[in-house]
């Protein structure tokens, strides 16, 4: 579908709904902005079947005359779904801002207070305006951790609260008194909810055989239920085991002195998870008393599923290259790797490179989540790579690989 119209997903109060959005565009010398709607409405549907058969059998609305409108009657319902970049969950602000202005925070309230903006600006909605110039903090979302630190982020940040507090549900108020939904043709209705089913069959796949619908095998079940991942890592050129759990937030790996234990054969690893005397960061955990009397009863096996098997070595190559070359899914769990790693040893430069403020974190933002509103990095993308780099060198250096090979020398 055309890129200059995007579907979104809105969370309001009374569920979420998807509309269409065309960000800001030149025309005749000036700039436009505009959402699915008609006069003082803006047009909300519960689902893409919904809007789809809207788009196709109706030309009352507002972006008729946008100059990629011909491309959306044409697109299939599927290419209505809003990706993930852009579900805006309206009503889940005041949970937001009563957290840390992390990362992932700042870019999550960042996009939702632009899409906040442009409807107040769209549809003249003046509570939004009056939330968004009551604290000085919206303005400075986009520039990351580093505007939200020291005494000066405390304020803007507890400002930003206190905007939220006072003025958010005047805002949730004006945006939900504009939405309505738009009866659709009953016949482009069953085409697009056909549309739907068919997709989810292709996705599905073929009818699943009984050994197809087995589940994990007991070797993965065992660590599963158990709350302790068990990790396989690749990287400068070697493969190792070790193991890593989540308390509360906060990422905890098999560590002694905050130096993840790395063994690059299993055997060494469950041998040190049998030896009783072994003290880690771990060995406090009422779950590592069973792994260590399953390995003793050489009932523990080491073995990673899928989603916990890091592959690092390869990646530069592909950012060299730009973010359409890049694997998403093992850049994503790279990054997971990376960030749960930098977060246990307290590492803020690893944590402030990957945010999406910094040119390394812009460009694997764009590769993990393209937004075709938004500039995509243009190469070279050495100085990126460079970055890239060093936090692989910092992850590394962390390691303790073979702990127990290395006692015995």
């Amino acid at each position: 579908m055309a890129a200059e119209i995007v579907p979104i997903e809105l969370g309001l109060t009374s569920g979420n709904v998807v509309t269409l959005w065309a960000p800001r565009w030149r025309e005749d010398g000036e700039d436009w902005e505009a959402f699915l709607g008609h006069g003082d409405n803006l047009y909300v549907f519960p689902d893409t079947a919904q809007l789809a058969a809207f788009v196709r059998s109706s030309d009352e609305h507002d972006l008729i005359d946008h100059p990629e409108w011909e491309d959306i009657p044409e697109a299939i319902v599927d290419e209505l779904n809003p990706s993930d970049d852009h579900r805006f969950d309206l009503v889940g602000i005041p949970e937001l801002v009563a957290g840390p202005p992390d990362i992932w925070t700042l870019a999550e309230l960042a996009d939702t207070v632009a899409i906040v903006r442009s409807l107040g600006d769209v549809c003249d909605l003046e509570p939004v305006a009056e939330f968004i110039g009551a604290a000085e903090g919206f303005d400075l979302l986009s520039l990351g951790e580093s505007a939200f630190a020291g005494r000066t982020g405390e304020k803007l940040w507890t400002g930003i609260g206190k905007a939220v507090v006072e003025h958010w549900g005047g805002v949730l108020d004006a945006i939900e008194a504009i939405v309505i939904t738009p009866e659709v043709d009953a016949d482009a209705l069953a085409t697009a909810e056909a549309e739907v089913a068919a997709v989810a069959a292709i996705l599905a796949g073929p009818a699943e055989s009984d050994e197809d619908t087995q589940p994990r095998g007991e070797e993965l079940q065992f660590w599963d239920n158990i709350g302790i991942d068990c990790v396989e890592i690749t990287v400068g050129g070697r493969t190792g085991y070790t193991l890593r759990c989540y308390l509360g937030d906060k990422p905890v790996f098999l560590s002694i002195g905050g130096r993840p234990q790395v063994f690059s054969r299993t055997k060494d690893l469950l041998t040190y998870l049998a030896d009783g005397t072994a003290n880690n960061s771990l060995t406090g955990l009422e779950a590592f008393t069973q792994i260590r009397e399953g390995a003793e009863a050489g009932e523990v096996y080491i073995v990673a599923g899928p989603e916990n098997t890091y592959r690092l070595d390869g990646l530069d190559a592909e950012l060299i290259e730009g973010p359409e070359t890049v694997n998403p899914r093992r850049l994503a769990l790279a990054i997971e790797l990376l960030g749960d790693a930098a977060v246990a040893r307290d590492d803020d430069e690893t944590t402030e490179a990957l945010s999406s403020a910094a040119p390394l974190g812009w460009l694997i933002q764009t590769a993990l989540n393209p937004d075709p509103s938004r500039l995509a990095p243009s190469p070279p993308f050495d100085d990126e790579v460079d970055a890239w780099h060093v936090l692989i060198e910092n992850f590394t250096g962390s390691l303790d690989w073979d702990p127990q090979n290395e006692d015995k020398n």
